[in-house]
This record gives C-alpha cells, sequence and structure tokens, in this order.
C-alpha cells in the first residue's frame, strides 16, 4: 500500500515538474517557432523583405518603378510579373529571386508575390481604352525619335535630354547602363507619377503619344547607350590644366 502512495506521490511531482518547466521564464511559448524562410507565404513579409527596398512600401515606388501603378498592372500580364520575379531582368540592377535561378524563393513564394501585386490592378480604370503594348511590336526609329524626344520630352529633360529645370538628364551614360530598352520604354508608357514624370497621356495635353512614337523615342534613347558606361565626362576644366 505504502508503495502505491509512493508512486502516486512521484505521479504528482512529475506533473507539477512538468507544469513548472512550461512557464518557466524565457521557454517559448506555443506560438513562437520560428517559421522556415521557405514557408513564409504571406504577401506582404515576403514583398518587404524582397521587393520594398526598390519598388516602394505599397508598390508605390522607389527607386524602380512602382508595381502598384495601374497603368503597369493593365499592360503587364501575370507571366511577366513572374518571369521578372523569378529570373530578374538581366543587364539592369533587379536580380533573380527563385531558386531555380540562383534566388531564395520556391516557386510558391513567387506565385504569391505575383499574386499579390496583381491584386492591386484595378482593371475597371482603363476599361474600353486603348494601352500602348508593353513589348515594342517592331523595332523603333533613332531618327524620328529624336523628333518625338523634342515634342514631348524636352520640356522637362531639356535639350538632347541632358537635363532641365523639371526632370534630371535621361541620356547619362550610367543611368542608361543600368535600365534595359524595355525599362525605358515601360517608363515611358507609365511615367513616374512618384517623381511627377506623365504617363505617355499626359506629355502634351490632349496629345497622347502614339504606339510608334514611344517606339521612336526608346530607340533614341538607346542609341545614346555607351559601349564602355563609366567613362569620366570629358571637362574643359581638366583640360585648360593638363595644357
Amino acid at each position: 500500500m505504502r508503495q502505491q502512495w509512493v508512486l502516486v506521490a512521484l505521479a504528482v511531482f512529475l506533473v507539477l515538474a512538468c507544469i513548472a518547466c512550461n512557464s518557466a521564464p524565457g521557454r517559448p511559448g506555443p506560438h513562437s517557432q520560428v517559421i522556415p524562410p521557405s514557408d513564409v507565404m504571406d504577401f506582404e513579409i515576403l514583398y518587404a523583405g524582397n521587393c520594398a527596398g526598390c519598388h516602394g512600401h505599397n508598390g508605390k515606388g522607389g527607386a524602380a518603378i512602382g508595381l502598384g501603378d495601374p497603368i503597369f498592372l493593365a499592360i503587364a500580364d501575370d507571366n511577366m510579373i513572374r518571369s521578372a520575379a523569378s529570373n530578374g531582368i538581366p543587364g539592369t540592377p533587379m536580380p533573380a529571386f527563385a531558386r531555380s535561378a540562383g534566388g531564395m524563393l520556391t516557386d510558391r513564394q513567387i506565385d504569391a508575390i505575383a499574386g499579390g501585386i496583381r491584386s492591386w490592378a484595378k482593371p475597371a480604370a482603363f476599361r474600353g481604352a486603348i494601352l500602348p503594348s508593353y513589348i515594342a511590336v517592331s523595332p523603333g526609329d533613332p531618327d524620328h525619335g529624336a523628333e518625338v524626344y523634342v515634342t514631348f520630352c524636352s520640356a522637362c529633360h531639356g535639350p538632347g535630354g541632358r537635363g532641365g529645370e523639371k526632370a534630371s538628364s535621361i541620356v547619362d551614360g550610367s543611368y542608361l547602363a543600368l535600365v534595359s530598352d524595355q525599362d525605358l520604354r515601360t517608363t515611358v508608357i507609365v511615367g513616374r507619377p512618384d517623381l511627377g514624370a506623365p504617363d505617355w497621356r499626359n506629355n502634351v495635353p490632349g496629345r497622347p503619344m502614339s504606339g510608334k512614337d514611344i517606339s521612336d523615342v526608346v530607340a533614341w534613347l538607346a542609341a545614346q547607350r555607351p559601349q564602355f558606361p563609366g567613362q569620366p565626362y570629358s571637362s574643359p576644366y581638366v583640360t585648360s590644366r593638363r595644357e
């Protein structure tokens, strides 16, 4: 009989000890377990950690175009958004995020990001409107693009694209080395509302740019891209000192 009481007392002691351990200071709570990075599927978390640094909070724009811009989402389809997130954009600072391309995100996480970005779209805003093609239908004409630039862009970016009172240079070699032709086209169409740059409809009031205008001015800009970017500019001051 005494042995039974000893066993009961021991069992009670073990139960109390377990309860005490579970409530010990510093012990992780039931909801404090660390989730493996590959299991994070929340769009807000994924966007903040991988996209917001360049594309801005809630896709409103930063160093790169705002992914939440309604015009961008109206011309860029799901495959384009998913491909850019997965594989990056070669020749630009946009890196690849998918594991299959050397990044750290799973395919399911890429889908979560693409789906979250697409959820910002407002299709009703452009219903019935004729939107420019996201990708150029045919190569542009840089000679005509120079004329297009004067008409639609020079008021802000100055003569020859070298900068004006309202906007900076868009023929700077370092800038052109960091953007692809597609980046240029997207910016011409979408604008940069976060920087005060209008979209393709509002450079000249009442006169939107045609698809050919867009392709041609992009071809003109691309023609200004230096073969070897990063070379110092020539300077009369430096020349005079050498003389």
